[in-house]
């Protein structure tokens, strides 16, 4: 496959930054959109914008079968039982603070446990965080060895008769590398604490069955997975969703107001208050119809082949240092995380960016993980299926560019 294939469905590419060819390596933070996903956007705000759910008129109407057309769709694309166990959020960040409100909020006791590994982006602890200071409940972390793996004993150890909720990423952000789901899944059920995956990381780059994988809520956003952002999703098991009280409350959430009482709607409009991102909704379907079009087996194709390239070039350099194993295969996703010797993360992402090469770099919302690895901060390389070996060539190029700037040699 030519590796510029994808290229051309990507606008944003045919500018460049300055005078520089756009290298966009911070794919873990967002995606760039497909032309597809922009035009149904334009289309739907030049055609049909209107609010749905309460107008009679032909607008309304048309605007309401978009928004539930999408939501079916999300449905079919995660393998939900129901479209009514989908709730539309902004975000990944809202989906997880929904679920810290109202149903750790309903469960929670002193004495309980939140189980959460360490590596987690801080949308998936502090709102744990949170949940344990107004319940009494203590948030438990699982640590991973030097190679950022999770070990069986670990999860055995930590998972416990005192969890009720484990809460963990599929796929983490800052060393790429797959979470053991089916264990921790598993042990968290043994012990009859609900699970909670965040798909924010993985949904980009690898099919998510929620029914198979039995998790009992999964959230991601739009924008991970080539949509729009501020638009994310909040998949949960019918009973648990159907036992939650609301999130937000105000228009479109209702079943009926009086002067001093309320009744609300059945879910998911329950956890969906005011007016709707309609437009992000229909750009999220048309991203799912994006990656089904490319199929997630060639998407992996194509992300292995630059993340393989990436790990053999930046290998042979002894002043990098990268973090976490640096394998392939299954468990290995398009992330790579690494430190220059001499050279704060900062600095060469400022270097790298003069020559059109955009890069992550801090503690990428992970603080605890960064304590952990005994490193303030880091830089990260992540790729899509628009990234190229030429894009790995030209990152080493500046690299090297930087360590000159610094003084060094090569």
């Amino acid at each position: 496959m030519n590796d510029a294939t994808f290229l051309k469905d990507f606008p944003i590419f045919s500018h460049q930054v300055g005078e520089k060819r756009l290298v966009y390596l911070d794919n873990a933070a967002t995606n760039q959109h497909p032309a597809c996903v922009l035009e149904a956007m334009d289309t739907y705000y030049r055609r049909w914008n209107a609010n749905p759910h309460r107008g009679v008129y032909r607008l309304s109407s048309e605007s309401t079968k978009l928004y539930e057309g999408a939501r079916q769709a999300v449905a079919d694309f995660i393998h939900s039982k129901s479209s009514d166990c989908i709730v539309f959020t902004r975000n990944t960040t809202e989906s997880l603070n929904l679920l810290s409100w109202t149903y750790a909020r309903m469960v929670l006791q002193k004495g309980d446990e939140i189980v959460i590994p360490v590596s987690e982006h801080h949308s998936n602890m502090v709102p744990w965080q949170q949940a344990c200071k107004a319940t009494g409940a203590s948030l438990v972390f699982l640590y991973p060895d030097s190679d950022g793996i999770y070990s069986e004993e670990e999860i055995e150890k930590k998972i416990s008769s005192r969890t009720k909720i484990v809460s963990f990423a599929l796929v983490g952000n800052v060393l790429g590398l797959g979470l053991p789901a089916e264990k921790l899944i598993k042990k968290a059920h043994s012990v009859g604490a609900i699970v909670i995956a965040d798909c924010a990381q993985s949904i980009g780059h690898t099919p998510l069955d929620v029914s198979d994988l039995d998790v009992d809520f999964a959230a991601f956003s739009g924008h991970k997975m080539f949509g729009p952002m501020g638009i994310g999703v909040l998949y949960g098991k019918w009973e648990l969703l159907e036992a939650m009280p609301p999130f937000l409350t105000g228009g479109d959430m209702i079943e009926y107001v009086q002067e001093q009482e309320s009744s609300f709607a059945p879910i998911p409009q329950r956890f969906e208050a005011g007016t709707p991102d309609v437009a992000a909704a229909v750009g999220l379907q048309a991203a799912i119809e994006y990656i089904k079009k490319i199929g997630y087996k060639t998407l992996r194709e194509v992300e292995a082949e630059v993340t393989t390239y990436a790990l053999e070039r930046l290998s042979k350099f002894p002043w990098i240092k990268m973090y976490g194993k640096p394998l392939t295969g299954e468990r290995k996703f398009p992330i790579i995380t690494f430190t220059v010797e001499g050279i704060h993360p900062h600095d060469v992402a400022s270097i790298l960016d003069e020559d059109g090469i955009s890069i992550r770099a801090g503690h990428h919302c992970a603080q605890p993980l960064m304590h952990f690895l005994q490193v303030p901060a880091t830089c990260r390389v992540s790729f899509s299926i628009y990234n190229t070996k030429a894009d790995i060539d030209a990152l080493v190029v500046g690299l090297l560019h930087a360590r000159r700037v610094f003084g060094y040699e090569h």
